[in-house]
């Protein structure tokens, strides 16, 4: 009985180790860790990390219980409509903002708004992403609660990481260039996630 139990455990810990190295290798770099990379350049960065953890948190849940099928749900063109928006409203009101005094701390949305935004932002982008069918498909073959587990801190530590270059980056470039660049990502996000819809 004790080996049973230890070889279960073996296997739940080597499958979340798997899903943990493929996903964390898969996102590096993607849209999900830019985008926090831009908010937490120009934010406080705490928000901009749990929306992103609470996305993840929802969008591999839904791989796990839902499998392939999730991205059928939502027609990709509509999906891909709303992100292009959500992307280039930001982008706007990203190349808009004013130059500011370099000491001052970056401005955040009133309430729960950075939360909320980054949610959106990362939840639209990333449904039926390559990363979330690769957490379906893995669940078809490990066991499910280790693959939500892996993905999730793969996804978290990505985040993590975009979050403490974007805030690194504030303490060497001027603010007002941060909103530029980030304004113009988010552009360009935009533009891509346009390509989807026509």
């Amino acid at each position: 009985m004790e080996s049973l139990t230890a070889t279960s455990l073996l296997g739940s810990l080597t499958a979340t180790a798997t899903t943990f190295g493929l996903i964390f290798l898969a996102e590096i770099g993607d849209k999900s860790q830019l985008v926090c990379m831009a908010l937490a350049a120009r934010h406080r960065h705490r928000p901009v990390l749990l929306g992103a953890l609470a996305a993840f948190v929802v969008l591999n849940g839904l791989a796990v219980v839902f499998g392939a099928g999730l991205a059928h749900w939502v027609p990709e063109r509509v999906l891909a409509a709303v992100v292009a928006v959500l992307f280039a409203v930001f982008g706007l009101l990203s190349l808009r903002a004013e130059e500011q005094d370099e000491t001052e701390e970056p401005k955040t949305f009133s309430g729960h708004g950075l939360f909320v935004t980054t949610f959106l932002m990362i939840f639209l982008a990333e449904m039926g992403d390559k990363t979330q069918l690769a957490v379906a498909g893995m669940t078809g073959t490990l066991p499910a609660i280790p693959v939500w587990i892996g993905a999730t801190l793969a996804l978290g530590a990505t985040s993590a990481l975009g979050v403490f270059v974007g805030r690194r980056l504030l303490r060497h470039i001027p603010l007002h260039r941060l909103h530029q660049i980030s304004g113009l990502l988010f552009l360009l996000f935009a533009a891509f996630a346009a390509t989807k819809v026509f």
